[in-house]
């Protein structure tokens, strides 16, 4: 079998959940956030895609 290199992306809390509605809290904490400036690793998937793109104010991707 061959080896597939997934793409993975570098998540970054950049503002604090202080003033965020319960929705992006929920979102936040599924991408595995829960401090400012925390980073975490995920794969490039359209699900993750689609929570970054939620709380765009509120994260950014990391080289």
């Amino acid at each position: 079998m061959a080896d597939k290199k997934t793409n993975t992306i570098k998540i970054k809390l950049v503002r604090s959940l202080i003033g965020s509605s319960d929705k992006q809290r929920k979102v936040v904490a599924g991408l595995g956030l829960s401090k400012k400036d925390q980073i975490v690793e995920h794969s490039e998937s359209a699900t993750i895609m689609g929570m970054v793109n939620k709380v765009s104010h509120l994260v950014e991707i990391v080289k």
